[in-house]
């Protein structure tokens, strides 16, 4: 349910799963989600940097978890059902979330954070005419404290001009 904030596009892995380190990196739990495949690495802590996102942002799953988001990953971060933009079948390439997120956020403000932002993408965000902010992470070191401070100074400094969407 929209609340009239900008959105915030959340990837997960790559963003909330470093699955780029070479080990777990300190502060994460590994999940076994799935039989046979990497374990999911988490960070309890990212609870509350997402709850602050949350005050801020309409949150919206942006990856190719899907459903499977809410349900392994907001109980472990303690985050409510979020919607989820749907994407093509896995496997598909990063390019190919531009559409989906292009239709989703319709003339909506919005920050989307993923470790997979490709020419596509920077293109689409530079041809919006409502705000957007895309934030690159790095897959081997996830979601940060400088990420999520950058998202929050990007709404802050919204707020601060006309609401016209």
């Amino acid at each position: 349910m929209s609340r009239g904030l900008p959105l915030l596009l959340l990837d997960v892995d790559g963003v909330l799963n470093p699955f780029g380190a070479d080990r777990c990196p300190s502060g994460y739990e590994e999940f076994g989600f799935f039989p046979d495949e990497e374990p999911v690495r988490l960070c309890r802590a990212h609870a509350a940097w997402l709850r602050d996102l949350g005050d801020r942002f309409d949150m919206v799953w942006a990856t190719g978890w899907g459903a499977e988001a809410n349900q392994f990953l907001a109980p472990v971060l303690q985050l409510p059902e979020l919607p989820v933009i749907g994407f093509p079948p896995i496997p598909f390439e990063p390019r190919e979330k531009v559409p989906a997120i292009a239709s989703y956020v319709g003339s909506r403000p919005a920050v989307w954070i993923d470790d997979a932002l490709t020419p596509e993408a920077h293109a689409w965000a530079e041809g919006r005419k409502a705000a957007t902010l895309l934030v690159d992470v790095d897959p081997a070191e996830g979601l940060t404290q400088a990420v999520v401070r950058r998202a929050l100074s990007w709404a802050e400094n919204l707020r601060g001009g006309e609401r016209s969407w």
